[in-house]
């Protein structure tokens, strides 16, 4: 299968990638052994998850994405063949009780909560690092998963001091081995300029990937994230 460079990482990534976000929900464990040895077998080396995982978000079924992908690795033994993806969430953005139990509902892009929540995914995935980490959505109010009724005057003064303390996290975190290269989903392009500026501004690496929505139903992309 072709393979394309995942920005300026240095990681090449097969075209196709396989996403988990139903494992432990639609899918069972055989069945997702099943989709991901089939992957693996036609080429595919990009597998993505998230510690939120799997969708529609519950407390009883928390991390269970992860920690099927996690188990599968181990039994196959294919660690070295494939490129893994996984996700920190960001503030609850729809249902408060949602993210009450994700670290007891510490949920903002601090420094201690992109390490735990990091710790915690490579125990899951029985890895010593991740090679994408990603920032599942943004730390501060913005008009993502269809939300009805933004209103951006809701913003705090301190919504926009967030990106520079998870940059330099995500940097240091590279500096120490434990994840390869990051990325952003679910972001806005002023988003994205202000992650590229700050990494110009303090020479730290830029992110590698932007995983955001973009079908034949929804093109958002194309009115600003395109340019970037």
């Amino acid at each position: 299968m072709k393979q394309n460079a995942l920005g300026s990482s240095g990681i090449k990534v097969s075209c196709l990638g396989l996403g988990t976000m139903t494992f432990g929900e639609q899918n069972s464990e055989e069945e997702a052994f099943a989709q991901m040895d089939c992957a693996l077998a036609t080429g595919v080396n990009l597998f993505d998850t998230a510690e939120m995982y799997p969708v529609p978000p519950k407390e009883n079924t928390f991390t269970i994405s992860e920690q099927i992908v996690g188990k599968w690795i181990k039994l196959r033994k294919c660690r070295e063949r494939i490129v893994l993806a996984t996700k920190v969430v960001g503030p609850t953005v729809e249902s408060r009780s949602m993210g009450s139990y994700i670290r007891d509902g510490l949920n903002h892009l601090t420094k201690k909560n992109i390490r735990a929540a990091l710790e915690g995914s490579l125990s899951r995935l029985k890895t010593e690092t991740i090679d994408l980490y990603q920032i599942h959505w943004p730390d501060r109010n913005v008009n993502i998963f269809g939300k009805r009724g933004f209103v951006p005057s809701e913003n705090s003064e301190t919504d926009n001091e967030g990106i520079p303390e998870t940059l330099e996290t995500l940097n240091k975190l590279r500096e120490e081995g434990k994840v390869q290269a990051f990325g952003v989903s679910n972001e806005t392009p002023w988003g994205v300029m202000r992650y590229l500026s700050l990494s110009e501004k303090n020479r730290w690496e830029k992110v590698a990937s932007i995983q955001n929505p973009y079908s034949l139903l929804n093109r958002t992309f194309e009115s600003g994230l395109a340019e970037i």
